[in-house]
């Protein structure tokens, strides 16, 4: 299987590299950076050195990299994936989007948190690629758009809550902290190693991020109906990860056992979603590296409220590894192919 990585200089185009690079069946045939255009992929990254014998090109002609792809991933910013992703897509290509362009399926949703559409014609077109959700119809589809990190974390520990109607659609609040990954290779004064070590602060509170529409689309398919979500992030002092608090309002009674048995239900047939044991809170450390996402929960008795909890590690199952599972599935390839390597820990 020929697979492509248009935007494959960023940290998400490095993971698919790095874990493409380890999958049984795929080839890599072409690397895009338009920075870094005519280097040599090793000399970029000397992690990948001796490893991978392509040289970064310009994806300024999306037809002549669908015409040597079976798949291509695009790790692309959102605005600037769509025009790339319409081409690849028109010319048969299976795509995977890890950019925000098409997982919103309402046009005016996308306008009002990202601003004009370049692709209007095709919102709505991609199947949203959490497979724990979406698993059939990814094996049917040939576009998929990979979700967020932050909705990833939010949606696998909250949904199964929302399918079995155990949980009020408001007033649920979520408190997300992410390691500084996952704004990319970013130049800024807050994500300086002197600013950002020994510090923590949360950004873009009162509603202000972007991933909240996407994490109110996909709760609101779980519920069958609208869910409206309060949502935190925060800027860890840590390179990869995020670990999600989400505090929800059962509906009627729930013990923390059954809480539990709700989320056994729901994930232990799923290769990628271990529910911790009683007591046990998820750690960044137990994901870090990998496609893993832990998840637990525990009833607040003095208050009644229901507290999910969960830990993945936002550049593998928050994205690269995520995408790569959608591509296993649209393949007709074991799930795991590829992904099952252990966390990275210490």
């Amino acid at each position: 299987m020929r697979v492509a990585v248009v935007g494959a200089s960023g940290y998400t185009g490095l993971e698919l590299l790095r874990i493409l690079l380890r999958h049984p069946a795929a080839e890599l045939v072409a690397v895009t950076s338009e920075q870094r255009t005519g280097q040599v992929v090793g000399d970029v990254f000397p992690s990948l050195r001796g490893l991978v014998d392509l040289r970064f090109e310009s994806a300024g002609d999306p037809v002549s990299i669908a015409g040597r792809a079976d798949v291509v991933f695009t790790a692309l910013p959102h605005a600037t994936s769509a025009p790339v992703v319409a081409v690849l897509h028109r010319a048969g290509t299976s795509v995977i989007d890890l950019s925000a362009d098409f997982r919103l399926a309402d046009p005016g949703l996308y306008a009002k948190w990202y601003g004009e559409h370049a692709v209007p014609e095709l919102i709505g077109s991609a199947v949203y690629g959490l497979p724990e959700l979406h698993r059939d119809a990814i094996r049917k589809s040939e576009f998929v758009a990979a979700p967020g990190c932050y909705p990833t974390s939010v949606l696998l520990p909250l949904c199964p809550f929302l399918r079995a109607g155990l949980v009020e659609t408001a007033g649920i609040f979520i408190d997300s902290k992410s390691g500084v990954s996952g704004a990319g290779r970013t130049l800024q004064d807050g994500y300086l190693f002197a600013e950002l070590d020994g510090n923590l602060h949360a950004y873009k509170a009162g509603g202000a991020h972007r991933h909240v529409p996407e994490m109110e689309q996909e709760a609101g398919r779980a519920a069958g109906g609208p869910v409206q979500v309060a949502f935190v992030p925060h800027l860890l002092p840590a390179i990869r990860g995020i670990a999600t608090t989400v505090f929800a309002r059962p509906q009627g009674s729930l013990t923390t056992d059954e809480a539990l048995g709700v989320l056994r239900d729901a994930y232990d047939r799923e290769p990628f979603v271990r529910v911790l044991p009683k007591g046990e809170t998820p750690r960044l450390a137990s994901v870090r590296g990998s496609n893993f996402c832990d998840v637990a929960a525990v009833v607040d008795q003095r208050t009644g409220v229901l507290v999910l909890l969960s830990a993945i590690d936002n550049l593998v199952k928050g994205a690269s590894g995520q995408a790569v599972q959608c591509m296993n599935l649209m393949r007709d390839l074991p799930e795991t192919a590829g992904l099952l390597e252990a966390p990275l820990h210490p």
